[in-house]
């Protein structure tokens, strides 16, 4: 299954129009709340100027980028916790995202109703993380409600446990927000498998309206984001939509007659991509330049099942040199030269920016 992005917030705070602006497709935009019911599912390339380059060198007649999947899902309310409006199909939803992607709206237009009143981002971030905390409370302490038998029939580890999980719901019962946290391997491993709604690594889009970026309300969420553990970045969901709209050449070009440096979106592609501790190796030639994703800490022999399962099952070694080296000597005969290329076995951990081809029998 691809990792991906849950794109959470209120209604009308310009989630699906972020969607758009991501990914290219056309998701229901409209001025009332629970216009997306079913989630929108799309894909949005990661940047990586990395890869053109290799093209580039490497002639190559194809160019293959790497993904991460978003999903637009339907607006939450107060209440969504209890099954208020969508809660429900609203909280399953979210519990099956990798990371969460918060719109948060700061921009301004009298005709977009907002369904709290007023602007006020501080609020509207509350009214998520309440409803988030009162599904995660509910977890856990039917989770409780386990452990008590587990340790009144003397089960080992399950004392241990029910100290953590009461910990928790002292935290969330006060509001915390729970986050990615640190801590010992098995509490960890409990945290997994809890799927905690607070626990998702998150980054707020701050939705803003052209001039914005930089405003008091934009560092207000920068700073709650902070407080989190969390990632803030600003985008301008209208104008990042109709930049969309344009060839990939033009974007670019757009963004600078606007004063806009590089994209909100490719920095919010880039972030969540960071938070979900992912990293790029490529593998190069004259056919194909492609760019994969994995986790951080992946072996040499799985990296290689990303490729192709064949290639796992059958893995003999990995032929390795990092990009930078190659940018360095200019060919890939020229890291050679410089002693750069090596060979690895199966438990080499793979870097960001390794080019590899994988020697394997099936």
């Amino acid at each position: 299954m691809a990792l991906n992005c849950g794109i959470i917030g209120l209604p009308n705070v310009g989630k699906s129009t972020v969607f758009n602006a991501l990914v290219g497709g056309k998701a229901l935009v409209a001025n009332y709340p629970f216009s997306t019911v079913e989630p929108n599912v799309g894909v949005a390339v990661i940047p990586d100027e990395r890869l053109a380059k290799l093209t580039q060198i490497f002639k190559s007649r194809k160019t293959t980028p790497t993904t991460i999947e978003f999903r637009d899902i339907a607006g939450l309310v107060q209440g969504s916790s209890l099954g208020e409006g969508l809660g429900n199909q609203f909280l399953s939803q979210v519990r099956e995202a990798d990371a969460l992607v918060h719109v948060v709206r700061v921009f301004e237009n009298p005709d977009v109703i907002h369904v709290a009143g007023p602007m006020d981002p501080e609020r509207d971030i509350g009214l998520i993380e309440t409803e988030l905390m009162l599904a995660d409370l509910q977890t856990v302490e039917r989770r409780r409600e386990k452990l008590d038998k587990k340790v009144r029939a003397g089960e080992a580890g399950a004392a241990q446990e029910k100290a953590y999980v009461d910990a928790l719901i002292e935290r969330l019962s006060k509001g915390e927000w729970i986050g990615a946290q640190t801590g010992s391997a098995m509490e960890q491993t409990w945290l997994r498998e809890y799927q905690l709604l607070t626990a998702k690594p998150i980054v707020f889009a701050v939705n803003i309206g052209e001039g914005q970026d930089g405003s008091p309300s934009v560092r207000r969420v920068e700073e709650l984001a902070r407080a989190r553990g969390a990632r803030a970045v600003a985008i301008c969901g209208a104008v990042e939509a109709e930049v969309a709209a344009l060839p990939p050449t033009e974007r670019a070009d757009y963004f600078r007659e606007l004063g806009m440096g590089e994209g909100g979106l490719v920095r919010l592609v880039r972030t969540a991509y960071e938070l979900l501790n992912l990293i790029t190796f490529f593998t190069a030639g004259e056919v194909e330049s492609r760019a994969w994703t994995i986790r951080q800490g992946t072996k040499a022999a799985q990296a290689a099942g990303k490729v192709h399962s064949d290639m796992e099952r059958g893995f003999i070694r990995a032929e390795v040199y990092h990009y930078e080296d190659l940018i360095a000597c200019g060919s890939e005969a020229g890291v050679r030269e410089k002693g750069l290329f090596r060979l690895e076995g199966r438990d080499y951990v793979v870097k960001d920016g390794d080019v590899l081809f994988f020697r394997f029998n099936v």
